[in-house]
């Protein structure tokens, strides 16, 4: 019974969005409460799930994306985006941007949460669409993809993280087995898939877009580089030095500190206010004014995640992530496929890659003593498991769909069949690697 709840309120879900064309964070509110009353949720705590819901998701995020957007914003405005664009294109050319995009996304997403690494791509993406006039998801669910694969596959990111350490896994092993799948994966789930996408119609947020600047008034070439992925180097920085300080009283609380990601945006944003803006000629009143202009375009789509949030909350306060998991422990596969496939059905449930990494840990830790199986590759099953159809209750699909201002049925073919493909992708890998380690 509590399977067909939860499809009919994902199947509610997207006929009120596609067919009833109800805003998506009054539908997922609609959903949220119904979903929250069929799955016995008592009368007077569903509202109370709901509302915890979307204060926890955009809690979480709200200063990431909103400085985000903000850099942004800035990086487009002041011409950094078109520089980069340019420098990116004269090394590999037009015929070869797909590769710049991936490698970009690659390097960027090793270290950066998906979130930031998401928004501080975003204007590099539309830059090169309206330079060029590619179509939009062909340049950028590519980079997406990398972005994607780092997310689910390796540490830092958080479920990565805690994978590792409740399977006393080798971080380093983990790792470089992470790297080595994610290469393939990326080239498919990438390059290779979106060559079938290329007539998806997409009109891309016109916050991002600014005229062509005459050359003479750009940026530098390092000084775009340095501005733009600034918090890239910050979150290496603070890493590094977190592995090489471990447990220095004063400065490892220092560096936890500098290491959350709405820190680093912040001080980032700060760097790029002078960089890029009054290093460009703006006042601080203009700069200001270009920040004021980047939150128009983020209050529906922080409002969608929310609404994503509330729908979570309410299937996690139901105990439907426990209930999945416990029905799957006892079928009699492979422990990689079924760590794997616990966390893809938790993933497809709840649409939290974290959740689903973090859900199916607990219930595989047993099993992974009791079969002896390899707990490094475990990390990476689960973790392809947890990227696994990404669709209308995970915020990353709104994201997507909102900032490429496409379709929900155009979103399902792009965004959530490159997350199958990655999370297919995954767990091939894995089990071609278990065979030729053990």
């Amino acid at each position: 019974m509590t399977f067909l709840i939860i499809l009919f309120s994902i199947l509610m879900l997207v006929g009120l969005v596609t067919w009833g064309k109800i805003n998506a964070f009054i539908a997922f509110i609609i959903v949220s409460l119904m979903a929250g009353l069929l799955l016995g949720i008592p009368l007077e705590s569903v509202a109370k799930s709901v509302s915890k819901g979307v204060g926890d998701t955009i809690g979480g995020i709200i200063c990431i994306i909103v400085f985000g957007a903000m850099l942004g914003k800035l990086v487009a405005e002041s011409g950094a985006a078109q520089r980069i664009a340019t420098v990116i294109m004269d090394l590999f050319g037009r015929k070869y941007v797909q590769a710049a995009m991936v490698i970009t996304g690659f390097v960027i997403g090793i270290p950066l949460f998906y979130n930031v690494g998401f928004v501080l791509m975003i204007p590099l993406i539309f830059s090169v669409v309206s330079k060029y006039k590619i179509p939009p998801v062909y340049i950028g669910l590519p980079m997406l993809s990398s972005l994607s694969v780092m997310h689910g596959f390796l540490p830092p990111h958080p479920s990565p993280t805690v994978l590792v350490t409740q399977f006393h896994a080798n971080m380093g092993l983990t790792f470089l087995y992470g790297i080595i799948l994610a290469v393939p994966v990326i080239i498919i789930a990438g390059p290779l898939y979106t060559r079938t996408l290329k007539n998806i119609v997409s009109v891309p947020l016109k916050s991002f877009y600014t005229d062509d600047i005459p050359e003479e008034r750009l940026p530098g070439a390092f000084n775009s580089f340095f501005s733009s992925l600034l918090p890239v180097v910050l979150l290496m920085a603070v890493t590094a030095l977190q592995f090489l300080l471990p447990g220095v009283k004063g400065i490892s609380s220092l560096l936890t500190f500098l290491s959350e990601p709405s820190v680093i945006m912040l001080l980032a944003l700060l760097v790029a206010t002078f960089t890029l803006g009054v290093s460009g000629g703006r006042s601080m009143k203009e700069v200001m004014a270009v920040y004021g202009e980047s939150l128009k375009d983020i209050i529906i789509i922080l409002l969608i995640i929310g609404g994503s949030g509330a729908l979570k909350q309410v299937f996690v306060d139901s105990g439907v992530n426990a209930e999945i998991a416990t029905a799957l422990r006892d079928l009699h596969v492979h422990p990689l496929i079924l760590g794997w496939l616990i966390a893809a059905l938790i993933r497809v449930c709840l649409g939290s890659a974290t959740i689903a990494g973090l859900t199916t840990a607990g219930i595989m830790l047993p099993v992974l003593a009791a079969s002896g199986t390899d707990p490094n590759l475990m990390v990476l099953a689960i973790g392809a498991g947890s990227l696994m159809f990404s669709h209308v209750n995970d915020p990353g699909f709104w994201m997507f769909k909102e900032y490429f201002n496409i379709s929900v049925k155009d979103t399902l073919r792009s965004w959530s069949m490159m997350e199958t493909l990655v999370s297919l992708g995954g767990i091939a890998g894995v089990m071609l690697l278990n065979m030729v380690i053990h």
